[in-house]
């Protein structure tokens, strides 16, 4: 799955090819107005305005309580990216769009949205600081509750349909008890595992910030005493010995240096049972002279700039297990999200 720019005629088609068409434009110029409108639709709760059927643009207009012209200039546009359909002066929800941008839909992402309107966005504008010096945000740093509230409501909503995936297709023993999830804060894939294997049960390492603002979320998963938070700090906290089946470091690893992902891995290796596993899940810095892949790439810079690391390639998450003593397993792609693997050693 890629993310491009596509002829849908064949004149178009005879432009790119030609190099007639200003690609540097739309992606300058639509792309940003495009990323904020669909931010600030889900922020001012458009979506769901229109969760219980066609609305017109009045209907739409006195239940927000925007102004009609701005409204009706967005509604034109989100019906252009596939979020609404337009028929007998009334706008409707595509599918996609109740699958996925719907507050309460369990698929929705609608909390990376409204974290993205809310706290990310500013981000962007230090991107050349960033660039000139090599400094990143450090948001785990300055974030007030309320923004680490937004942030792993936005997590959330970021995993619900990859922590699916992560249950179904994740190679773990399937006799596995003891796991640890170093940075899980809102427990999407310590759940999916614990519901296929009846016996595991989770503990999550993670910020006391983070789960603060992360408890509510994991007890509505309804898991009891299977899954629960320990405060903790990765690079700082030993994990014991020979202690767990499964170690999971997820989303976690763009924030550290590879000094620092060394480091841990180590420590997992010897906190890791004969047999047990240890999956790096992350979004995958594509390697030099491979495939040019846009989810990977963004996200490396963006991580760099929110976090002062960002992506690796599999060669080097490989390359820390080894160096720990674990053996290469598994490299299981997401069929959901592209640029986006599971790195699995084994003891």
């Amino acid at each position: 799955m890629q993310l491009t720019i596509s002829p849908e005629n064949p004149l178009e088609w005879l432009a790119l090819r030609a190099n007639l068409a200003p690609i540097p434009l739309l992606h300058a110029q639509i792309m940003p107005v495009l990323a904020k409108a669909v931010l600030e639709a889900a922020d001012k709760g458009v979506f769901d305005a229109a969760k219980d059927g066609p609305q017109t643009l009045d209907d739409l207009v006195r239940t927000l309580g925007l102004n009609r012209k701005a409204l009706g200039e967005l509604m034109g546009l989100l019906t252009a990216m596939g979020y609404f359909t337009y028929q007998n002066e009334r706008f409707d929800l595509t599918r996609m769009a109740r699958r996925f941008a719907l507050k309460d839909d369990p698929q929705s992402v609608h909390g990376m949205m409204v974290f993205n309107n809310r706290v990310m966005w500013d981000w962007m504008s230090q991107l050349g600081n960033y660039l000139e010096t090599g400094q990143g945000v450090q948001y785990h740093e300055t974030l007030s509750a309320e923004q680490w509230r937004y942030y792993q409501e936005g997590m959330v909503a970021a995993t619900s349909t990859e922590a699916r995936e992560f249950g179904r297709r994740a190679p773990v023993p399937k006799s596995a008890t003891r796991m640890l999830d170093i940075g899980g804060s809102h427990g999407q894939h310590s759940v999916a595992l614990c519901k296929k294997l009846s016996a595991l049960t989770s503990t999550i390492l993670d910020l006391q910030p983070a789960i603060e603002q992360a408890a509510p979320l994991l007890a509505r998963q309804g898991m009891g005493d299977r899954v629960q938070h320990q405060v903790g700090n990765a690079l700082s906290d030993d994990f014991g010995d020979a202690q767990y089946d499964i170690i999971l470091l997820s989303s976690l690893a763009h924030h550290f240096t590879a000094e620092q992902n060394q480091l841990v891995t180590n420590k997992v290796a010897r906190a890791l049972r004969p047999g047990g596993v240890f999956i790096v899940n992350e979004f995958i810095k594509p390697a030099v002279g491979q495939k040019p892949e846009l989810v990977g790439s963004s996200t490396d810079l963006f991580y760099g700039l929110s976090s002062t690391a960002g992506n690796y390639s599999i060669a080097e998450i490989q390359e820390w297990q080894q160096r720990a003593g674990l053996k290469s397993h598994k490299v299981v792609s997401y069929r959901t999200l592209p640029g986006r693997a599971m790195v699995v050693a084994k003891k």
